[in-house]
């Protein structure tokens, strides 16, 4: 038989993330559903409402460049019709849109336990990126570093990536990649948000390896080449 309504507050809500096969309980959050002050503004007059329960939201730069769907099983206390407490399962689904960025928050509002004269708390999701292999982001743009010869740096090098959403990139450049030099590559960044059509630069920046030792005759070659 279940117990009448414990003291177990809004916190003891948990969550799974990832892989979970949902159920047909498929709960959609939303995306800054609160006003400036952070309260709900459909919020019941005269009624205490428990504080929000923060979690983590982890996403990969693919899943940020392209979108994903992510699926949270929670598990949380309601009052039935006989003012008994009980333990259900739900499925919250978030879409994750191209563009967003490491802070953005999403909103299941009044998803938390449920007690008598008491708002259920919101459940608030805050994205956070997943340091990637290859790529770093800054804002809409995302850098990539290589490391060449100096050779290569004089001679010319060309640069082959995947980029996150699977395509093959292949970047000539014959330029002299000194030390602060960086190749810029239009639209070839993040996604805008609410325009994904266009999106930020891809900066390919360089490491360039020079030779701890250089013999006479190798000086004397440069010297040659460009001078005193």
């Amino acid at each position: 038989m279940a117990s009448r309504s414990s003291s177990r507050g809004a916190e003891d809500v948990f969550s799974e993330f990832f892989g979970f096969n949902g159920s047909n309980q498929d709960r959609r959050g939303t995306v800054f559903s609160s006003n400036i002050h952070g309260d709900d503004i459909f919020s019941s007059y005269g009624e205490e409402k428990d504080p929000p329960i923060k979690n983590t939201l982890p996403c990969s730069l693919e899943e940020l460049y392209q979108g994903a769907t992510k699926r949270v099983k929670i598990t949380r206390e309601v009052v039935d019709l006989r003012g008994l407490t009980k333990k259900i399962e739900e499925i919250l689904t978030i879409d994750t849109k191209p563009g967003w960025k490491k802070g953005t928050k999403i909103t299941f509002s009044e998803k938390g336990n449920k007690r008598p004269n008491v708002i259920p708390a919101d459940i608030v999701f805050t994205v956070d990126e997943k340091p990637h292999s290859e790529f770093t982001r800054d804002g809409n743009d995302l850098i990539i570093t290589r490391r060449i010869s100096v050779t290569e740096a004089f001679t010319g090098y060309t640069v082959h990536l995947t980029t996150l959403d699977g395509r093959k990139l292949t970047i000539l450049i014959d330029d002299v990649i000194h030390p602060n030099y960086q190749k810029v590559v239009v639209n070839e960044g993040m996604p805008i948000l609410g325009d994904p059509l266009k999106r930020g630069i891809l900066k390919i920046k360089f490491d360039i390896r020079f030779p701890t030792r250089v013999t006479a005759e190798q000086k004397a070659g440069i010297r040659r080449i460009f001078g005193p």
